[in-house]
């Protein structure tokens, strides 16, 4: 993950998710950037507020399928403890 960039996320996710071209690049943004704060120095990092993302929509618009992509793209656990989804 370390150096991917919103791009390399995006077509990561491209390679299993069809549309949601906005949420996609919204979650890859994101998660760069929650990155690139945990690279920056204690003190500084405290300023620096992570922006959170939700995601809302109808049954079967791909929320969750996003969340389990990252959750094998990051090698996290279990995407329902890094990743809320509703």
């Amino acid at each position: 993950m370390s150096s991917m960039t919103p791009r390399e996320i995006v077509q990561e996710l491209d390679k299993h998710i069809v549309g949601q071209g906005a949420a996609k690049r919204a979650v890859a943004i994101a998660l760069r950037n929650r990155w690139r704060r945990m690279q920056v120095e204690g003190d500084l990092r405290t300023e620096i507020t992570p922006k959170n993302i939700l995601m809302i929509g109808p049954t079967g618009v791909g929320k969750t399928e996003i969340a389990r992509r990252l959750e094998a793209l990051l090698c996290v656990a279990d995407a329902k403890s890094s990743f809320i989804v509703s």
